[in-house]
């Protein structure tokens, strides 16, 4: 196992269980060594670590991060690679599995300051990112998504991927895209590129009412900041005084504020 990720390995266990990737669980498997160097290189894994692991797949990222962490949380939703994973990491003593959904599994089990590393399953990674900044629980996520996710994560005002996504994510952390990997990193290879991403969090408190705020404000991308407000139901005075109070023109669109104005509309919008 000691080149798990190699492509000719993965088959392997593929075939010997009768598995294939299931593109309702948004899965690829990591078949690159210098992917895989790049996730655990930028997580910065220390012995006094533990780490939340989503979707490992067939263990590939899960033995790497092992080797180097205190403990490894892994939680699998598809129940078919339970007795896969059960071969790639036998004798792996600081590995939990855990067969279950990562939208729901209980966060708050985790000692604050854990880590969150994964090739996340493409179609819930947004979600489970928010979720796991929501929490609390995490100094730093590093993960694989697709390279336009990546984009909005990091995207800064005024830019074409920039939204509300771009913005929650600004709350808490700081965003940096680490390197892009190509669709031959995985098998199957996806249709899009890929990328590694690493969330430095620099805040844990979650701000409900900015965040609702910054929904309705990009509800229609093309109206003004103004417009979006009141279709959401805030009284039109309030709203003309609130950007004038933070030196808005009237005909602002959501896309060109940060998150520290966001927050300030919101506390003058009270």
């Amino acid at each position: 196992m000691s080149r798990l990720y190699s492509p000719s390995t993965v088959r392997d266990l593929l075939t010997r269980y009768g598995l294939r990737a299931d593109k309702s669980f948004g899965q690829n498997f990591l078949v690159d060594a210098n992917a895989l160097g790049a996730i655990v290189e930028a997580a910065g894994l220390s012995p006094d670590n533990t780490v939340l692991e989503i979707g490992p797949g067939l263990g590939v990222l899960t033995r790497e991060l092992a080797l180097r962490a205190k403990e490894v949380v892994s939680v699998e939703l598809d129940a078919r690679l339970l007795p896969a994973l059960e071969e790639t990491l036998a004798g792996v003593d600081n590995v939990t599995l855990v067969h279950g959904d990562g939208l729901t599994f209980d966060l708050q089990a985790l000692p604050e300051g854990s880590l969150l590393v994964a090739n996340l399953p493409y179609n819930v990674a947004t979600p489970i990112l928010v979720r796991a900044l929501e929490s609390g629980r995490f100094e730093r996520l590093v993960f694989l998504v697709q390279k336009e996710v990546a984009q909005r994560l990091r995207a800064a005002p005024g830019e074409s991927a920039y939204g509300a996504l771009s913005l929650i994510v600004a709350h808490f952390a700081a965003a940096e895209i680490v390197r892009d990997v190509k669709p031959s990193t995985f098998f199957p290879p996806p249709e899009v590129t890929s990328s590694v991403v690493r969330l430095e969090v620099t805040n844990t408190q979650s701000d409900p009412e900015t965040f609702a705020l910054i929904h309705h404000a990009f509800r229609h991308r093309r109206k003004t900041l103004k417009k979006n407000l009141l279709m959401a139901g805030f009284d039109k005075a309030r709203v003309e005084g609130a950007l004038a109070a933070l030196g808005l023109d009237p005909r602002v669109r959501a896309e060109v504020l940060d998150i520290a104005q966001f927050t300030a509309l919101r506390r003058a919008l009270s």
